[in-house]
């Protein structure tokens, strides 16, 4: 560190003198003052730097002089960073331009390769859609990239053009992003091998430059974040001033609208602008109010690019309309608009300088409410949208009448009142679904519907306060007025839910709320028809029915859109119910109507009714299911948020709060007012909880964290003094509720508009015209049967008053039978149309057809008849089959997911899945045959076999299962079964595929590997980690440091054995997966977000390095005596390493404590290693005093550093709860301690002389038993850092405390007692009885062992409890004190050993469980069996006698019996084929046959030698000496020894 830091002193230095040597040469004196202060700035913190590093130097070993450099040293990196900050920005901005421009080059490249892909005659349907829809998202996004990059090259010193880049950039991120995974999941579905390898090719490069664009912009937007505030403000002005331009060319008549552009598309963008807008605005305001400038200047940002969009498509609007005066309207409202956004940025900007000053705040939400006002003028002047603002205004002015206390009186009578009621109901209902039907048609059929829909009110409201008039009664009158008041609200909801489809008609639910406006309408109009009107009983019902039909029919017209949230088998359930309801109705309405029952007749025809409506409702949802169904529809994508429902909650809350702010408000109606608000509220934080969690934008997820807080907080606010107006309705504490409704409605005001953004929607489905067909017959049927339902109703209200006219009874037969007949149609459409089911057998199908051809290419190979495959190579075959497998493991989830409850995903995730499995079959061919190994060759052929068999078995389940949740548990059961199979399956053949390319030097799978996982982690939403960041913490060290090890290896190997470096990129590979696989949740769970971001930044820079030494892994594999290539990777692996350390350094600082815990840990089981290799001194006799010192001269260094270490300890336990600087400082202090605990007690050990080692192996023994506890209590310490009370992990931080406290206290007796010849046995017993029952308690946890080890090993651990007991009887029955502590050293370690042999050996993965917990057992038997000798040998120490003497041999065959038990279950892990190992005939076979080995390889080179010709001499007879027939006897049996081995030594001989 300290070398380090005089290397940074004199760059510095250089730094400072270059930088006054500008200031010098500088003209312009402002600037060569601005350069001479930086300069001096730097000089300051790099001579604090020395003086810090001079410190750090003189105290090496000083914690705190260390974290001073640390400071200092952070303190001139800072100082650097200002004083070089327009150099460092211009490099930064000119690293940007490069990337940008490489990631058009490339985009522009792969799109070509795309299109040419595409239109070769062998392309697959497969996800072709997908990639030519993203390539149209990325053609999109490269002119406003490439703009950016000019821009900012043609005005290098401009703020705005770097900041327009650097947001290019950022945009282009995202989809370019969706085309390189579209591109590759395209690659194996293109049979053309050209086009597949170009487009393959095209797409890494294309994420190589995303990689560079990615990083480099973030640079870019940490040097030029301050300056967003400025820019979007000089953007607006800008925009200002370009409207300018277009008023004065529209009043000129030369205004002429851009190609492309038509009315449609700029109204819907117009629209789409308005909402980005209110949604940045609300961000604004957020970022303002909590003081963050970072995150309100990127709102900023975002407030000026949706107005960049609203004039554009206002400017649209301007020139494709006709009229001049409508021309200027829209122009002057969206100058209107820039205005005052202009203004709300300026005020945004002195706010952010002063966030907790409220006049400040106060000014910016009245400016901001003046934009929101703008945008709603600038939207409602569009086409068709004023003349729905006009039937608006009627229908408010209208209702207006309705306000007032008295009703005029009624001229006419009730019949002619009645009549006219039931005529204006009828027209406002056909005026109703004209409305319905003109949302979507031309702006032109909007105006019109929305007119005469307010004149027809106008005209139903007439009749309706005349036949007011009629009611005989005041609260009759006000029973019609408050329905007239309904029929009034309903009607603006209509109204304004048209408004908005027409504003955006791809607006995910706008559909289905429009048709439920639409129904309310209706059933407002049946309510007051009912309520108002005469007639004969069952007429009113009939007609009612007929309104609420002439309603639903809409909804099977075209139903692209979901009509609700119902399941396709929810569907049919719902069908197959209302189908039963309707036809008891359907039997009621005939034989009421017949017998003249009528009160019954008319609640028949509105049972039929209700059935009847949940019937189009289910068959339309089925049909638009259906069609989605279709693979070759594109389904659509769930949004961040649903707007609909922020908007529905919005509405309630704000009833709910009008409610509460009424004067004559009852205790009833508060209660209720108060449990739609905490029902409202508490869907929308869950809704923005969820948001946050998903959303990969940092803003974004700020803002809906925070919009949450505001939210909960007014919401608790206001329930406080609803409690207290419950308590006391007094006029205070009613005003004091009044108030705390305002600050709820602004939040919920400001999370509705941030939730409008265009963005967080969701994108509607397009159906394909073979979807529209396959939702052909359950639409025609549901129309049959509704069309058949209206005309049985109207013939049932004619029979209701003559049921004596048979024409009409056939009539009504006629339309019954249809009715059933299309039910029973309908039903079988969606029995047979089911989801999938069709996909499902195709795709089996296709399954069985590659199976065939690998069972033909198997016996081929087994033949070696496999012809190799010309014109591709076998790297080629190798990555095409690893791209199939990477698709088809992306797609197991889903299309399991899609089988247990999601039908309408069914079809396309199986159509997916089952386009792949061809071109892996031919790959895997392909590659079989130009593999020379047999064996591999099978290998290859079977795990893809095995692949397709689990697949096809999923398929089959899949089938089955068919997205129906109400599937039996045994579908469920086999569906799980079969995704773990095909998991399985797909994890072998990525390793043989992965361990083949590894050997022989082909990396491109594995790059691609570490590059996908680094776009992970910036691509993925991410839910709510599972552990915490210190679970993420202490894997991701390990995971690194493991990194850090085959890097290391890997240089060895380069210079050693570079055939072997392929398996070790393959581990990097596999270790750097996991790595990011653990940064992201751990991102997540960090203290902030900076550390979090900071994390991620590591972890991606860290997998760069990574790829890039896989690479040169290969290059070299390739070309071993490349000496360039070689020196290449030895850099890349320095470079690695390095990188490793900033992760490692990250990780500290996100969890400085805990990361200080582990390091903790890791010094403390060093420290016990020492002391182990202490022991082993002592034991062996050779641990010698030095001088003449005695153990008195460490008695007292021994107690005082003792009492230190409690006391830290109780530091350490205290700082768990408490910061994390804390937590390092006591984690820190305790390691000190120990350390010099145990370095005073080695001494102490060591002056008691090595005549009596088993006295210093009892004091050593003593300590290393605290270093343990230690090192336990630091692990507990960092598993509960952060934790509540009643976490498990704090409960066992209290038991570690505890067993701390035990060994400390043991040591300090274990110190007094040393030098006392009567007590020092007894002591050193005790000690030994403590450490038995703490090893015993680890024993019994549920943990499994660190490692395994076999039944040898653990029966080898038993002969010492054997001997241990035998001494712990001759100690007890002698009584002397040097026998008891020889007995309590042995007795340790023979316990010790035996119960983690015993663990080990039983968690072996070849043991039973029986066997196991059988091992367990008599593993737990055998040390209590020992403990109650041992305590037995204590008692027998303090009180000798001759019965507790005697007592001693029964208390050892107790211990006997259980290593007898614990012998047999050892034998019983090892079965019936193990041999003792330690068997004479079985060593002497071993070492024969060993020998017998080593002589026929001697032979076999003996005979490569070709030695000189000599004369030819008879052989000499082999003498069988006695010995070896001696030796063979010894052997045992005959079968001892192989028949072969025999002769060939014999031959030898």
């Amino acid at each position: 560190m300290v070398r380090q830091a005089r290397i940074l002193a004199q760059a510095t230095s250089d730094l400072v003198n270059a930088i006054k040597a500008d200031a010098e040469g500088e003209s312009d004196l402002e600037n060569s003052r601005k350069l001479l202060s930086a300069a001096k700035i730097l000089a300051d913190a790099t001579a604090k730097m020395v003086e810090a590093a001079k410190g750090a130097a003189a105290h090496p070993d000083s914690e705190e002089q260390q974290q001073r450099l640390r400071e200092a040293a952070e303190g001139l990196r800072m100082a650097t960073n200002a004083a070089a900050q327009n150099a460092i920005k211009k490099k930064l901005v000119q690293r940007l331009e490069h990337a940008a421009k490489q990631a058009a080059a490339s985009a522009t490249q792969t799109i070509a390769a795309a299109q040419h892909a595409a239109s070769t005659p062998k392309a697959s349907a497969g996800p072709q859609p997908l990639l030519v829809q993203s390539c149209k998202a990325v053609a999109e996004q490269i002119p406003l990239l490439v703009q950016g990059v000019r821009g900012s090259q043609a005005q290098p010193d401009s703020p705005s053009a770097q900041l327009a880049l650097i947001a290019a950039s950022q945009s282009f991120l995202q989809p370019g992003g969706k085309m390189v995974a579209a591109a590759k999941a395209s690659v194996p579905t293109i049979q053309d091998q050209a086009s597949a390898m170009q487009l393959s090719q095209c797409a890494k490069n294309l994420g190589t430059a995303l990689a560079e664009l990615r990083t480099a912009a973030q640079k870019a937007q940490e040097a030029c974040g301050p300056l967003e505030m400025d820019s979007a403000l000089s953007v607006v002005q800008n925009l200002e001033k370009d409207l300018q331009e277009v008023k004065a060319a529209a009043r000129d008549g030369k205004l002429k609208p851009l190609p492309g552009e038509t009315m449609e598309k700029c109204t819907q963008d117009l629209g789409n602008s308005t909402k980005a807008v209110s949604s940045a605005i609300a961000q604004l305001l957020g970022e303002v109010a909590q003081g963050n400038e970072n995150y309100a200047g990127i709102a900023a940002r975002d407030v000026a690019g949706g107005l960049r969009s609203l004039a554009q498509a206002a400017r649209g609007v301007a020139a494709l309309t006709s009229d001049p005066a409508m021309q200027a309207i829209v122009l002057d409202t969206a100058s209107d608009v820039l205005d005052k956004a202009s203004s709300l940025i300026e005020e945004a900007k002195k706010a952010a300088g002063h966030p907790g000053d409220p006049e400040s705040q106060q000014r910016l939400a009245q400016v901001a409410k003046a934009v929101t006002q703008a945008l709603n003028r600038c939207v409602s002047c569009l086409p068709g949208q004023r003349d729905v603002d006009n039937a608006l205004r009627a229908v408010g002015d209208a209702s207006k009448r309705l306000l007032s206390d008295s009703l005029p009186p009624s001229t006419g009578t009730f019949q002619e009142a009645q009549s006219r009621l039931n005529e204006a109901a009828a027209g406002l209902n056909q005026a109703a679904t004209e409305l319905v039907q003109a949302s979507r048609g031309t702006p032109q059929d909007l105006a019109r519907a929305s007119g005469r829909f307010g004149q027809d009110f106008s005209t139903f409201l007439e009749a309706g306060v005349e036949m007011a008039g009629q009611a005989p009664s005041q609260e009759d009158r006000a029973q019609v007025v408050s329905n007239l008041k309904g029929i009034s609200m309903s009607s603006s909801k209509l109204l304004l839910a048209a408004k908005a489809l027409s504003t955006d008609p791809a607006a995910p639910n706008l559909k289905s709320q429009l048709a439920a406006a639409a129904r309310a309408v209706t059933d407002s109009i049946n309510q007051l028809i009912t309520m108002c009107t005469q007639q004969a009983p069952g007429q009113k019902e009939c007609d009612n029915a007929l309104r609420e039909l002439e309603t639903v029919r809409e909804l099977l017209e075209n139903p692209v859109q979901p009509i609700n949230d119902m399941s396709y088998f929810g569907c049919l359930d719902s069908v197959m119910e209302n189908s039963k309801v309707l036809g008891e109705a359907m039997t009621g309405i005939s034989q009421n109507a017949k017998n003249g029952n009528l009160p019954e007749f008319g609640d028949a025809i509105s049972t039929a009714s209700k059935a009847l409506c949940g019937f189009t409702e289910a068959a339309a949802q089925a049909a638009y299911l259906v069609g989605v169904s279709d693979p070759n529809s594109q389904a659509g994508q769930q949004g961040l948020v649903e707007p609909t429902q922020f908007a529905r909650a919005n509405q309630a809350i704000q009833m709910a709060c009008q409610s509460l702010g009424e004067p004559g408000c009852t205790q009833a109606q508060v209660l209720s007012a108060a449990t739609i608000v905490a029902k409202h509220t508490s869907a929308l934080c869950n809704s923005c909880r969820l948001a946050s969690a998903r959303t990969t934008n940092p803003t974004a997820k700020r803002q809906f964290v925070q919009s949450a807080k505001e939210v909960a907080n007014s919401t608790a606010n206001l329930v406080k003094t609803i409690k207290a107006l419950d308590g006391a309705f007094t006029e205070e504490n009613r005003a004091q509720c009044r108030a705390a409704t305002a600050p709820l409605l602004e939040a919920v005001d400001n999370l509705s508009a941030f939730a409008s953004n265009p963005e967080f929607s969701s994108i509607p489905a397009q159906i394909s015209p073979e979807g529209r067909a396959a939702m052909e017959p359950i639409v025609i049927s549901a129309k049959t049967m509704l069309e058949s339902a209206g005309g049985l109703i109207q013939t049932a209200r004619a029979l209701a008053v003559n049921p004596r006219d048979p024409p009409s009874w056939s009539v009504l037969a006629g339309h019954s039978r249809t009715v059933s007949d299309s039910i029973k149609k309908l039903i079988t459409s969606m029995r047979d149309k089911a989801p999938g089911q069709l996909e499902c057998e195709t795709a089996i199908a296709a399954l069985n057809s590659c199976l065939r051809d690998l069972d033909q290419a198997s016996l081929a190979a087994v033949s070696q008849q496999l012809a190799p495959r010309e014109g591709i190579s076998q790297e080629a075959l190798h990555t095409q089959m690893l791209t199939a497998v990477q698709e088809i493991s992306h797609l197991i989830e889903p299309l399991a997911n899609a089988a247990r409850a999601e039908a309408s995903q069914l079809g396309h995730k199986v159509s997916q899945m089952a386009q792949y499995f061809e071109p892996l079959t031919l790959a895997a061919v392909g590659a079989a045959s130009k593999t020379l190994s047999h064996p591999q060759q099978m290998a290859l052929l079977d795990q893809t076999k095995t692949l397709a068999e689990s697949a096809l078995q999923l398929l089959y389940t899949a089938k089955e299962a068919g997205g129906n949740p109400k599937q039996a548990a045994h579908t469920q059961e086999a569906l799980e079964e079969a995704v773990q199979m095909m998991t399985e399956a797909v994890e072998d053949l990525t390793t043989t595929l992965n361990e083949a390319a590894s050997a022989a030097g082909v990396v491109g799978g594995m790059v691609d590997s570490i590059t996908q996982a680094i776009n992970q982690l910036d691509e993925g939403p991410m839910g709510e980690p599972e552990g915490s960041f210190v679970d993420y913490q202490t894997t991701m060290v390990r995971t690194a440091k493991a990194i850090a090890v085959t890097v290391q290896e890997m240089v060895t190997k380069s210079n050693t054995s570079p055939e072997e470096l392929g398996p070790l990129a393959n581990q990097l590979t596999s270790d750097y997966g996991r790595l990011a696989s653990e940064a992201k949740p751990a991102a997540v769970a960090a203290e902030n977000e900076e550390i979090g971001s900071h994390i991620k930044h590591r972890v991606q820079e860290l997998g760069h390095g990574c790829a890039a030494l896989v690479t040169k892994a290969g290059a070299l594999q390739c070309s071993p005596s490349d000496a360039y290539t070689k020196k290449e990777l030895i850099e890349c692996a320095r470079r690695v390493s390095e990188k490793v350390s900033h992760v490692l350094a990250a990780l500290q600082a996100g969890n400085r404590g805990t990361q200080a815990c582990i390091t903790a840990a890791s010094a403390v089981s060093g420290i016990i290693a020492d002391l182990d290799t202490t022991i082993m001194f002592a034991t062996a006799g050779t641990l010698n005093r030095e001088g003449t010192e005695t153990f008195a001269d460490h008695r007292e260094g021994i107690l005082k550093t003792a009492k230190v270490l409690v006391e830290d300890t109780k530091v350490l336990v205290q700082n768990a709860a408490g910061s994390q600087e804390k937590l390092a400082q006591a984690a820190q202090s305790s390691v000190a301690t120990i350390t010099r605990l145990a370095d005073v007690v080695k001494l102490g050990a060591a002056s008691l002389g090595a005549e009596d080692p088993e006295t210093q192996v009892v004091l050593i023994n003593a300590v290393k038993d605290v270093a343990k506890a230690l090192g336990d209590l630091i692990s507990a310490t960092k598993a509960a850092a952060g934790k509540v009370g009643d976490d498990p992990a704090v409960w066992q931080l209290k038991n570690s405390a505890k067993v701390m406290v035990t060994n400390v206290t043991s040591l300090l007796k274990t110190v007094k007692a040393v030098e006392d010849e009567a007590t020092k046995g007894t002591r050193a017993l005790e000690a030994t009885t403590e450490h038995i029952r703490q090893e015993l308690a680890v024993f019994c946890s549920p943990e499994p062992p660190a490692k395994t080890s076999t039944p040898e090993d653990f029966i080898r651990m038993t002969k010492g409890i054997t001997m241990a007991t035998a001494k712990a009887v001759a100690a007890g029955n002698s009584c002397r004190q040097e026998d008891v502590i020889a007995t309590a050293n042995l007795s340790r370690r023979a316990i010790a050993d035996m119960l983690r042999a015993c663990k080990e050996a039983a968690y072996h993965p070849e043991v039973a469980p029986d066997v196991r917990l059988r091992a367990l057992h008599y593993g737990r038997e055998c040390a209590n069996g020992y403990l109650e000798l041992l305590d037995h040998v204590l008692l027998t120490l303090q009180k000798p006698s001759p019965e507790l003497k005697q007592q001693l041999t029964g208390h050892s065959k107790r211990v006997a019996g259980s290593v007898t038990e614990l012998i047999q279950a050892a034998e019983a892990m090892k079965g019936t084929e193990w041999v003792d190992p330690e068997d004479p005939t079985v060593i002497a076979e071993n070492e024969l046959l060993g020998a017998a080995a080593a002589i026929e390889a001697a032979a076999k080179k003996l005979e490569q030698l070709k030695p000189r010709a000599k004369p030819k001499v008879s052989p000499a007879p082999f003498l069988f000496h006695p010995h070896h027939g001696s030796c063979l006897h010894a052997l045992g049996p005959p079968k001892c020894l192989p028949l072969p081995r025999v002769l060939t030594l014999q031959e030898y001989y």
